[in-house]
């Protein structure tokens, strides 16, 4: 029987909202009961950020009481596109793409969860059940909800407030997705506050199918270094996989305003010590000293000890102190030859418009001087740097 403290901060530790109350939710876990709890990630990308580990954490926790965990990958609902927070609709992918998306998922994800034991955690793919679905059930699976229902949802308004279109297939989406639910007769499920709609949806239709009550358990979502959601569609995510020198450079790129967030969100920091940084930070501590802590907990968590210490003297070492990489990547080029086609030869880039973007933001330079003449020529021996963490020294054919 778990604790009353590990069931509180269960129940309130990043945890934004609990559905239907949080009551109903104590009160199963004080029972004792074994709950099946899952988490569904559509692989719209090949890598799981920071902003997952929060829900996976959450799952974790679940895990480590006893409790039954899913890891669900949306195969088949990535195919669609998941509408949530969109203006317009995502581009959708092919299965060939979704499947490649997903191949490290798993390798990924047992960073946090365990795969092995006596509460092993176990990992879906929707396709066993969505990918079988006729139109006929897909007729009655759509009879349980209306189009009020779906119309609710904020960025439909938007849509519709704005001339935009609303395309069919999303509307059908939070139907599939709420189908997992039934498919897996689960007692909850936990994701973002983004995908509360979703979720909820499930909630009923598990309720009308097999008049069974789901909690619903929302955490907090995560904000990237440029200020909006932490999201892969926007490019602005710290992936886990990330390797361990750009992680802990994306992590000291963050706002100031984020760190204690990111230590709360994101780590297994005491309560108690994050105050304490609050305290510091208010009274004149260099923001610089905790973001350092940050990345290096982080860096430890996903990298290990090593790993994470090598990343923060390699930090220090080129953007404290200004010193060159000591393990400098050499490209060798042809004399003469101009920087654009450098940068697109050696695939630094993905296009030749990349490139000249590239160029005109201040991202390229040679000896540490900004280039932006996609003309420029460079010599031997340059040092030639990409974005702040890329460096590289150009050799003469």
């Amino acid at each position: 029987m778990p604790s009353n403290a590990a069931i509180e901060h269960l129940l309130t530790y990043n945890v934004s909202a609990i559905y239907p109350t949080a009551d109903f939710l104590r009160d199963k876990l004080q029972q004792g009961e074994q709950l099946t709890i899952y988490l569904g990630v559509d692989p719209s990308s090949p890598n799981i950020h920071l902003g997952h580990t929060i829900v996976l954490r959450k799952l974790k926790e679940f895990q480590q009481l006893g409790h039954k965990v899913i890891f669900l990958i949306g195969d088949f609902t990535a195919m669609i596109g998941d509408p949530t927070g969109k203006e317009k609709a995502r581009p959708q992918l092919t299965q060939a793409e979704v499947l490649k998306n997903a191949q490290t998922y798993q390798e990924q994800v047992s960073l946090i969860l365990d795969f092995s034991g006596p509460q092993a955690a176990e990992i879906r793919f929707n396709s066993q059940w969505l990918g079988t679905m006729d139109l006929n059930k897909i007729i009655h699976l759509s009879a349980n909800f209306t189009v009020q229902q779906l119309l609710e949802r904020d960025m439909f308004q938007k849509r519709i407030s704005e001339g935009k279109p609303i395309f069919l297939h999303e509307f059908i989406y939070p139907l599939l997705q709420a189908y997992d639910s039934v498919a897996l007769n689960v007692d909850g499920e936990i994701g973002g506050t983004d995908q509360t709609f979703n979720m909820l949806i499930g909630r009923q239709l598990l309720k009308t199918k097999r008049q069974k009550e789901k909690f619903v358990l929302t955490c907090p979502l995560l904000v990237g270094s440029d200020g909006r959601k932490m999201s892969k569609s926007l490019g602005n995510v710290i992936n886990i996989t990330d390797p361990p020198r750009e992680m802990y450079g994306k992590l000291m790129a963050l706002q100031d305003d984020l760190i204690l967030e990111y230590l709360s969100r994101c780590t297994d920091t005491p309560a108690t010590e994050i105050n304490s940084w609050q305290k510091e930070l208010a009274a004149g501590l260099n923001p610089m000293e905790v973001k350092k802590v940050l990345a290096a907990k982080i860096c430890r968590l996903y990298h290990g000890p090593a790993a994470a210490e090598e990343a923060e003297q390699y930090f220090a070492a080129v953007f404290q102190k200004h010193q060159l990489p000591r393990d400098l990547q050499e490209i060798s080029f042809p004399a003469g030859m101009k920087l654009i086609d450098l940068l697109r030869e050696q695939k630094l880039v993905a296009s030749r418009s990349a490139a000249k973007r590239l160029l005109q933001q201040n991202g390229v330079r040679i000896n540490r001087s900004p280039i932006q003449d996609p003309n420029y020529r460079p010599a031997n021996g340059d040092i030639l740097q990409l974005g702040r963490r890329r460096f590289y020294r150009l050799r003469e054919k």
